[in-house]
């Protein structure tokens, strides 16, 4: 992005992207001693949303929970499909930035009526449907977006959950990386990306995420759709070779995430001399790639790779001259709760 441009600044969607930086730098989740100690007691966390609200949320304090090693069992899923599950003795957190998606509100009731005691809500509003049903309700500090695509408050949440997670792990770290992470965001978000690798991802037909199970390629594909209105998909890990290549074209490209040096080869083989695609990387290294290149925040490391991948979809909609604030269908609430 070209803060420098006016092009840029004239649309919600990136103002709310580059304050995500200043949310990091300012980031303060008071209270959670007693939430963390009543998770640790249970030792079960049900992480629950819709859409954008559980997908790098979620995914991304699970990747980092299992790499540490913690003594705690994560899991997510969407809310009706919670309503089908058995949660007792789990603690279940449901974020929405609205406070008012329909699918976690009708969890909560039936949570409520059932006698489930540990309910806990993350939004951006306070008292909603939402917190009134729950045990106990906290609030995002980064306001209310204007943007259909929720950015700034994607990674509120995820840090809520990762300041969360360390509590409950006695091992809290996070107050102190703060400000370093937040020049990592903004150095993802103003990257200067390459002329020719816009234009390439604009004119394909489909734009593939690949990388890790982490929320971050998952939640660009969405944004993707919102951002560019392009057909997108999610492969995670090595999907990409593994007979999607079937339905491929030459004109479509893959975005790949931090690559695995050991797939490398084998993405080429299959993708560039099969099918005849270009493979794009984001990563904290070069690549054998084209690739746009990002600090390396260690283990924070997703969250600086969700900024690059917004950098990029900015600039591939700003090439096709699409107004980023106002899509046809998406709706900033998929599914409002009306009752």
């Amino acid at each position: 992005m070209n803060t420098s441009d006016n092009t840029y600044g004239s649309f919600a969607l990136v103002r709310e992207m580059l304050q995500t930086a200043e949310i990091v730098a300012d980031f303060e989740a008071p209270g959670l001693t007693e939430i963390a100690a009543d998770i640790a007691g249970s030792g079960r966390l049900m992480m629950t949303g819709e859409g954008s609200s559980r997908i790098f949320p979620a995914k991304s304090i699970m990747a980092h929970a299992r790499r540490c090693g913690w003594d705690i069992t994560l899991a997510t899923d969407a809310g009706h499909q919670c309503c089908e599950y058995d949660l007792a003795g789990w603690s279940v957190f449901a974020l929405s930035n609205s406070g008012r998606t329909a699918e976690v509100i009708g969890l909560f009731q039936q949570l409520s009526e059932s006698g489930h005691r540990n309910r806990y809500s993350l939004s951006a509003t306070p008292d909603s449907p939402l917190e009134q049903l729950a045990t106990r309700g906290c609030v995002l500090n980064c306001g209310k977006e204007d943007a259909v695509a929720a950015t700034k408050s994607v990674a509120e949440q995820a840090l809520f959950y990762r300041s969360l997670l360390e509590h409950v792990a006695g091992t809290p770290t996070l107050a102190d990386r703060r400000k370093d992470l937040a020049d990592q965001i903004t150095t993802a978000l103003t990257t200067q990306i390459k002329p020719e690798l816009v234009e390439r991802i604009a004119r394909a037909g489909t734009i593939y995420w690949a990388g890790r199970n982490d929320g971050v390629s998952e939640e660009l594909t969405l944004k993707t759709n919102e951002i560019t209105r392009k057909k997108s998909d999610f492969l995670e890990g090595t999907y990409a070779v593994h007979g999607i290549e079937e339905v491929m074209d030459a004109d479509d490209v893959v975005l790949w995430v931090e690559p695995q040096a050991k797939s490398e080869d084998k993405f080429r083989e299959v993708l560039c001399d099969g099918v005849g695609l270009d493979v794009i990387t984001v990563a904290s290294r070069e690549t054998s790639f084209p690739t746009i290149q990002i600090p390396d925040a260690g283990d924070l490391g997703e969250f600086v790779q969700l900024a690059a991948g917004w950098n990029i979809l900015v600039e591939v909609g700003i090439n096709l001259g699409i107004n980023l604030d106002e899509p046809e269908r998406a709706r900033k609430v998929g599914n409002e709760f009306t009752g």
